[in-house]
Order: structure tokens, then sequence, then C-alpha cells
């Protein structure tokens, strides 16, 4: 998030503005490609080696791009940065399934999501603030530092760290490394053609959805299309999540500034705003409550998607009328405290069904469903704005439609957040029904 800002400057000063976009493309990529390889080597070699490997690559990328002299070189960082990143975050899941308590789990995550607060608030404006005054290579090098302290933090996690006995295999299985550059190259594909509609890319984009979806059929557990009970439903619920929420707020501020004129800030604000929600929606889900935990969960997500409905509808209403500009601020805070609530609990439900033999594929699984739905729903709203942009349909027409879609997604979520109960527990109420007859 603090390397947008700064790339615009870095592109010119290495002459590099026509490989711009790699810089981000090169990291998904990366980034598809590492969550999918640390989950077969957490499953297969514990999370040890790829937590390792991990924060070793995003130091190395930090350097590379921090010292790049060509438009090449900033993209090999990147590249490098994004296989780390994947490479930890899935590890990190698998950690947090094996060594804290059950009970513990949900304030794990909650805590995940305070620490990415400060920077989603803070991180864009010090990035372009140390661009313009400092430096762009002090927006790589600048975070050395802080990602050598928290290597050193996490060096006596490393240490009590062992392959589990009874793991299965030895290593990462080149069908799935296949199926992730399917899947990563779909993305990117996706993404470009939501970009630069044009004919070509729209042609190109077919394949590119071909290979999204054979990629995934590989990766994703079965059942998740149908939303099966356990793992699955989960995941299912997760890509929703992700779709519905990102896809809504990567239009949030281009639509405040084309039918409000707000500037940059006033229409960046809703998004710090749901970020403070989002927080907060953790925290809230990680208190201890007296209960069936996981009707109790069911409910969390259920309400969790009604926030988000209510809050991009919110939005909607702001863009169709002249003086609701300012319902834009409450509508996608609601939105964020209904993420966060339901990211969360979604985690902490996946760990609950998953296994000690899948749970790295499983964790990866989760990760993937966040990028793809996220990356498929930002495309479409693309789409539209391009549209509104030659003239096709109205900019209101556009993001009252894709807002409405979002909506509807939301509903999706929150009407299948049932699927979310255990096999079992689905079966005894089942059961409990028959004997009430």
């Amino acid at each position: 998030m603090a390397v947008a800002p700064a790339l615009p400057t870095i592109a010119r000063d290495l002459h590099g503005l026509g490989a711009y976009g790699w810089a981000f493309t090169g990291f998904l990529v990366a980034n598809v490609l590492g969550m999918v390889v640390s989950g077969q080597l957490s499953d297969t070699r514990g999370p040890r080696t790829p937590l390792a490997v991990g924060m070793l690559a995003f130091i190395g990328g930090l350097l590379t791009s921090g010292t790049a002299t060509t438009m090449l070189q900033l993209v090999g960082g990147r590249v490098v940065q994004g296989l780390g990143g994947g490479l930890l975050i899935t590890a990190i899941y698998v950690v947090i399934g094996e060594r804290y308590p059950q009970a513990t789990q949900p304030k794990v995550f909650a805590a995940l999501a305070s620490a990415w607060v400060v920077p989603s608030l803070v991180g864009p404006v010090l990035s372009g603030a140390i661009t313009e005054h400092v430096g762009w290579r002090w927006v790589f090098l600048g975070l050395l530092p802080l990602v050598l302290l928290g290597s050193a933090l996490m060096l006596p996690v490393l240490r009590s760290l062992r392959r589990p006995m009874g793991r299965r295999g030895d290593g990462v299985g080149p069908r799935r490394v296949v199926r992730a550059l399917a899947v990563a190259v779909g993305i990117a594909v996706l993404e470009q053609a939501g970009q630069h509609p044009t004919p070509l890319w729209l042609g190109v984009g077919v394949p590119g959805l071909v290979a999204l979806v054979w990629g995934l059929r590989g990766l994703l557990p079965a059942g998740t299309v149908r939303a099966r009970r356990g793992v699955p439903s989960t995941i299912a619920l997760r890509g929703l999540l992700a779709g519905a929420f990102f896809g809504a707020e990567a239009m949030v501020p281009l639509s405040l500034t084309i039918q409000h004129g707000f500037g940059a800030t006033q229409a960046g604000l809703p998004l710090a705003c749901s970020g403070l929600t989002w927080a907060v929606g953790s925290w809230w889900q990680g208190r201890e409550v007296r209960g069936d935990e996981q009707v109790r969960r069911v409910r969390l997500v259920r309400c969790g998607y009604s926030m988000i409905a209510l809050g991009v509808l919110g939005i909607a209403v702001s863009v169709t009328t002249g003086g609701g500009a300012l319902l834009a601020y409450p509508a996608w805070a609601l939105a964020g405290l209904g993420a966060g609530m339901t990211m969360a609990t979604l985690s902490v439900l996946l760990l609950r069904y998953t296994n000690d033999v899948d749970r790295g594929a499983d964790s990866a699984s989760l990760q993937l469903a966040d990028v793809t739905s996220s990356a498929v729903t930002t495309g479409v709203g693309g789409v539209l704005i391009a549209a509104a942009t030659a003239g096709s349909l109205g900019f209101t027409t556009a993001f009252v439609t894709l807002d409405l879609a979002m909506v509807a997604i939301a509903l999706v979520g929150a009407l299948a957040a049932g699927r979310l109960r255990s096999p079992g527990a689905a079966r005894q109420v089942a059961h409990d029904l028959s004997i009430d007859r």
C-alpha cells in the first residue's frame, strides 16, 4: 500500500513508464504462487521453512527494489517481495492453528487486523512525503529496520517449530505449482482486461478466465462452489466477502471525486474510516462470550454481511443524490465494521474445521479466495468505468450498477451463512427438529 504513491516517480526516474503496471502484476503473480507453495510446504515439512524463506525473500525484495537502477530490477524486486509475502501469510495461519489454543485464536486474528490499521492510515501519506522530500528509494529501504526487527522477534518461534511426525510428502508438487501459475496468470490477465477493456484485451481475458477456473479447480477443496459444510463453506464465503467489499471499495474514492468533486483527501477518508471500524469488528468477534460458539459465529457472519450490504447500498445512495455525499462516510464505516467482523470469524472457523494434514493447503485456499474474487469484482468495476468514460453509459449508472451487484453478493453471503455450521452440528439440528415434530 506504500508503493502506489511512489511508483509514478520511480517509473519516471528509471525511464520505465511502459513497465509501470508490472510492478503490481509481478507482485500479484508471485504472491499467489507463494501462497500455494507455502501451504504445501507447511503440510509436508511444517511452517518453519516457508516462514524463514518468506522473511528472507521479503527482505531481499526490499533491498533489490530500493537499490534498483533499472525498471527491470525494480519489477524483479517486487516479484521477490510478492513471493515472500505469499509464503508468510499462509504459514502464519498454520502457526496460529498449530500453536494457539482454539479459545485464543479469535483474539490473535483481532490483533492481526489491528496491526493493519496504522499502515493503512499512515502508509500512503508517509510514502508520498518520503518520495517527495527524501527520495523514493527510502520507501523500500526505510522498511528494512522494521522488517529486521520483526524477523528478530520471530526467531524464537522459528526455533520452536519442528517438522511434526507423520507429515506426508517431502516438498512441493509440480502439479499444484502449475495450477497456481494458471491462477496467477488468469488474475493478471483479468485485471489488465478490466483496466484496458479494448477488444484485444477482452479477447485475451477469455483464455485468462479459463486458466483461472482450471487452476482453482485443482487448488480449492471439493465442494467450495456449492459451499459444502466445513472447510469448503468457509472458503466460499470468504471469497464472497472479499469480492463484495473490495469490489465496492475500489470505486468509493473515484465515485466521490467524479460525482461530488471531492479532493483526494476527502475522497479517501471513507477508506480510513473503514480501516478503523474493521479493527473494531475484528476485536468484537474476539470477545469471550458464553453460549454455543458455533451459533454465535454464524450469527456474526450473517450480521457482518448484512452490514456490508447496507454500507454498499449507502454508497449507491450517496452517488445518486446531490446532497448525500457525506452519507459515504458512515456507510463505509459500517461496511468496514461488518467486513472486519466477518473476515476474522471466517479465519477462526477455517482453523476449527481443518485438520493437521491439510491446514496449510486450506489456509492457502482461503487466501486464494480473497485474491481471486476481489480481482474479478474490481475488474468488473474497471470495465463499467471504462464504458462510462467512453460514453456508453453514464457514470452514475456505472457506479450504481456495480454497487447493487456487490449488495447482491453480500446478501448471498448472508443467506449462505447457515452453511458454516459443521456437518455434525447440522445433523444434530435436523435430528432435534425431527424429535420436536
